[in-house]
């Protein structure tokens, strides 16, 4: 393994290797597995780094777990479950599925088709929620029309709503009293933010959609693109031939491979936050890895796209470690990457702050 540039975000060399000299410095014995790690030091910084650097476990106690926590996360297993079986404690499954999201979120900005759309996008919302069942949540998808592609993801507040007791009225209300009522624009406001990460400006694209009536005011905040809106009405069979089926079938693998979006279940996610990640998870393995057909073992939907040429395996998702400051993030994946999504129940919730595993 040869280092590919500076690690040192400070660094001249970290963006632009060219010309970037580095002396090797000794090794040390990895505790976990007794294995020789080369160091290595850069001449221009002066930084001393290693091969495991580069690596998507730097700075882990337990380096091999992130493979096995990817296809776990998907396999509908909670937390809990995950760290019984492995013997470990939750907080260590909890911390690598968060490292495992960043690093997704990272890959798909990397691996991610550019310019113009290709295919027309369907859109709707996954209901879900995050704390509690007084707090629902929006997830807004964005999926290709043809290739099944699942582009992009946001997500909104939602006041709880549907046939309620009087008691649950008034615990509504406390709470509302207490952390505050979300925005009631936030459907609106956050669709808008998912078509913005999909087209790009300036240019056209066909947007599908059911008959919510938050969805064309949010297209109308877009003016600088030449949007089609094509309604279907929710009520419409949902066979293969709706044209609203691909995110039908999104939402169905969503709810069939996640845990924390089951129905009464008890494994939802505390933090909007840690649900964003774990369908970042979900996204790779969607886009990169599984195949359109299951029976089929055809190609996946970036093959299809023509983002890819072959799948994806696990050994090629963790093969290199990425950097977030050779990536330039959207703002709104940024925000997911630093953990800055606040849930109004959890307004101290942990950051993503690190110094050295950034």
């Amino acid at each position: 393994m040869q280092p590919p540039f500076c690690p040192n975000r400070a660094c001249r060399h970290h963006l632009q290797a060219r010309g970037w000299r580095f002396k090797k410095k000794g090794f040390y014995r990895r505790t976990v597995d007794g294995q020789h790690i080369q160091r290595y030091q850069c001449f221009h910084c002066g930084i001393s780094f290693s091969t495991q650097t580069f690596h998507p476990s730097y700075w882990l106690k337990k380096p091999g777990l992130l493979g096995i926590l990817f296809y776990r996360v998907l396999a509908c297993s909670g937390y809990r479950q995950i760290a019984r079986e492995l013997d470990l404690s939750h907080t260590t499954v909890l911390k690598q599925v968060e490292r495992l999201g960043r690093h997704c979120l990272l890959l798909h900005e990397t691996l991610r088709p550019r310019g113009s759309l290709r295919e027309p996008i369907v859109v709707d919302g996954f209901e879900s929620f995050e704390f509690s069942q007084y707090t629902p949540i929006h997830l807004n998808t964005a999926v290709g029309a043809h290739s099944h592609y699942f582009y992009a993801f946001t997500d909104a507040e939602l006041r709880r709503k549907g046939r309620m007791t009087s008691l649950q009225r008034r615990r509504r209300a406390q709470l509302e009293t207490l952390y505050g009522r979300p925005h009631p624009k936030a459907i609106e406001r956050e669709m808008a933010a998912l078509v913005d990460l999909v087209v790009s400006p300036a240019s056209t694209a066909c947007v599908r959609s059911d008959e919510h009536p938050a969805y064309p005011r949010a297209l109308r905040r877009l003016r600088d693109r030449r949007l089609e809106h094509q309604v279907t009405p929710s009520r419409q069979i949902r066979t293969p031939t709706n044209p609203l089926f691909p995110v039908n079938l999104l939402d169905l693998l969503i709810r069939h491979s996640s845990a924390n979006h089951k129905r009464e279940t008890i494994a939802f996610s505390k933090r909007r936050q840690s649900a964003a990640e774990r369908l970042a998870i979900l996204l790779v393995w969607r886009n990169y890895m599984k195949s359109f057909s299951e029976r089929r073992k055809d190609h996946t939907p970036a093959q299809r796209l023509g983002v890819l040429a072959r799948k994806l395996r696990i050994d090629d998702v963790l093969r290199n470690r990425l950097f977030p400051s050779r990536i330039r993030l959207p703002e709104r994946l940024r925000r997911y990457y630093v953990r800055d999504i606040v849930t109004r129940r959890i307004p101290n919730g942990r950051r993503h702050r690190l110094r050295y595993a950034f």
